[in-house]
């Protein structure tokens, strides 16, 4: 049995099929995974995320710290509530993980990270934080709930607490409000608008009851990788992990270069690869044939292997097979996929495949 999160019941009461995931027991779908995804594209779904990990940090060089651990630069958060999307690198210029940010105030910044890597994380983060002076809190003590979708906002505003409700229908996207211990991002893992609502556990339950009863769709971890995967958004451990560097995730426009004296972990590796021409490129994979692209599926231009699919599957939104690759740099426009030893032939495009409920690539 793994870890379960506080709304694991509710899932369980909602016909949930339960899967384990990252050493949590979450649901995969609640009957109909394309029901799940369309939903989110079409209206408004949610997601269970109480599995990641909010962590906040404090101290008065908290700002000078984050510069350092982070491969992103967050001198560019002026305005409290902004938030910042980077990866947390290795001295190998490997990533961590990926995650996002928030300036609060210029002693507090939040931070939410990935399930599978909170542990190393957190040990990360501590074990650098003494020469700051910075002080590192996983906050155990709230629960995630994301809302996603062309309806989401519209319909978890008048759900939130009345005090908060005005500042978050005025939020922008990658900002955030707070109000005692909820906290409403305009942020998402979908292509679809929304938000992540951080809030007490004991509020949990009935804040995804009382967003069921509005109309939005619970909807599991299947949904969340089809439209993911559409919006041409990385999976840690699949599209990247501490092997792979920035330059070579389609992650390079993370890199905060400027200014050249900013010291970040993993910055002088990263630089030497800078513009290197033999550096693999990361692309997106739509098939022309039959068969439906995996995760691990070989890539082949003649009789020459030229890269590896991360990530692939069917995107409902096309109706058809998709995936992230990396590849030689000398990939063209097309290539060939290795599905159960026959060679089926792939166009060459360049994500995102789908977002704000439309399809971005030529069909």
């Amino acid at each position: 049995m793994g870890n379960r999160t506080v709304l694991y019941d509710t899932h369980v009461d909602m016909g949930a099929r339960i899967v384990p995931f990252g050493g949590w027991d979450m649901p995969l779908h609640y009957g109909s995974q394309l029901e799940e995804h369309h939903a989110v594209r079409r209206d408004a779904g949610m997601f269970d995320v109480c599995h990641m990990t909010v962590v906040d940090l404090n101290g008065d060089r908290v700002r000078e710290f984050l510069r350092y651990l982070l491969a992103n630069d967050v001198a560019r958060l002026k305005t409290p509530g902004k938030a910042l999307y980077s990866c947390m690198l290795n001295p190998q210029g490997g990533v961590i993980d990926d995650l996002i940010v928030y300036f609060m105030s210029e002693s507090w910044f939040r931070m939410v990270v990935n399930a599978g890597t909170t542990e190393k994380d957190v040990a990360w983060l501590q074990s650098h934080a003494p020469a700051f002076d910075v002080t590192v809190q996983p906050r155990d003590d709230l629960a995630m709930i994301a809302v996603q979708g062309p309806r989401a906002r519209e319909k978890a505003l008048p759900l939130l607490p009345a005090q908060l409700q005005g500042e978050a229908e005025r939020l922008e996207p990658f900002f955030a409000a707070c109000q005692d211990d909820w906290f409403v991002g305009r942020t998402g893992y979908t292509g679809e608008d929304g938000f992540e609502i951080v809030l007490p556990e004991s509020a949990a339950v009935a804040f995804w009851r009382s967003l069921a009863d509005a109309g939005v769709k619970p909807a599991g971890l299947g949904a969340r990788d089809t439209l993911r995967l559409e919006a041409g958004m990385n999976l840690y451990g699949s599209d990247m992990d501490e092997s792979v560097s920035p330059l070579e995730a389609g992650l390079n426009w993370t890199v905060a270069w400027e200014p050249v004296e900013r010291d970040f972990i993993g910055r002088e590796a990263i630089q030497a690869r800078r513009g290197d021409p033999a550096n693999r490129r990361f692309v997106g994979l739509l098939l022309t044939g039959r068969g439906v692209l995996r995760n691990h599926q070989k890539l082949f231009v003649g009789d020459r292997e030229v890269g590896e699919i991360t990530s692939g599957g069917f995107a409902p939104t096309l109706e058809r097979s998709i995936a992230l690759a990396r590849v030689a740099p000398e990939v063209g426009e097309a290539c060939e996929v290795e599905i159960r030893g026959k060679r089926i032939q792939a166009r060459v495009v360049r994500p995102p495949f789908a977002r704000n409920g439309k399809v971005q690539v030529d069909l």
